[in-house]
């Protein structure tokens, strides 16, 4: 065998090496360490806001519901999409405002009783859900109609559930973090909410007032971060020391509307 030959073998045999390698079907995976860090609960800070709309809001068409006579019999009046909905001043409603960065040392409390995403009316209520990993979602159907509730996340499984009238509430828990996850009904189209998942209990949904608040927070610095169904996020970084609370309000234009 020539030296040119026994090279070309050696290289062959390299390359199969390193392939079994890179296709070990059990490699492994350091561990994510447990969260070691606890909050002083003596110097926890907080941050409190309002999220407004500059402008004027666009106008809203009502909901068609002739296609389902039922849901239509079930509102004394119009019923508008829940995308933009603004109070005194401006003030934003379903506006979800967070703490994008929080660190994923520190001990948080474990989460709460379920939260509940109601069918009333053919809508849900409330159009914007937020809540922990591992956390109940139940879904309550009180309507007398089937509906379909079709969740489409990216990171956590799909899942497509039909509650028929009286039926128990569905119950599904999310275990990755994620934003804005849509829930539709396939029967209704023009229902629709979304889901947050977060890690941690930094979070807070807007009502009409536009008001949030983010308490109980370590001391640190932090990226905030405001969602808007039509608006798109805007984040800013902030800075709170032990026992201090601070002011912080987010300003989103009508005239930008990058949710089109």
């Amino acid at each position: 065998m020539t030296k040119r030959h026994r090279k070309f073998q050696l290289e062959i045999l390299a390359v199969m090496i390193i392939s079994g390698c890179a296709s070990n079907p059990n490699p492994k995976v350091a561990p994510i360490p447990a969260p070691t860090r606890k909050i002083d609960a003596a110097t926890t800070a907080s941050i409190t806001g309002r999220v407004a709309l500059e402008g004027t809001p666009p106008a809203a068409k009502p909901i068609d519901m002739s296609a389902e006579p039922y849901c239509a019999k079930l509102n004394s009046g119009p019923v508008f999409p829940q995308q933009v909905v603004t109070g005194n001043s401006g003030s934003l409603a379903n506006a979800v405002v967070y703490i994008k960065d929080f660190p994923a040392d520190y001990i948080v409390d474990a989460p709460g009783a379920a939260t509940t995403l109601s069918q009333r009316g053919c809508m849900y209520e409330p159009h914007i859900i937020a809540l922990r990993t591992g956390q109940t979602l139940e879904i309550k159907n009180e309507d007398q109609a089937t509906h379909n509730v079709l969740a489409m996340p990216e990171q956590n499984p799909k899942w497509n559930r039909s509650e028929t009238p009286g039926a128990a509430p569905i119950e599904e828990t999310f275990a990755i973090p994620e934003l804005a996850i849509p829930v539709r009904c396939n029967v209704h189209p023009w229902m629709k909410s979304y889901v947050f998942v977060f890690s941690h209990p930094y979070y807070a949904v807007t009502g009409k007032d536009g008001q949030f608040e983010l308490k109980n927070l370590p001391p640190g610095t932090y990226t905030i971060e405001a969602w808007q169904e039509k608006y798109g996020k805007q984040d800013t970084t902030i800075t709170v020391g032990p026992k201090e609370s601070k002011p912080l309000d987010f300003k989103f234009s009508a005239d930008a509307a990058p949710g089109d």
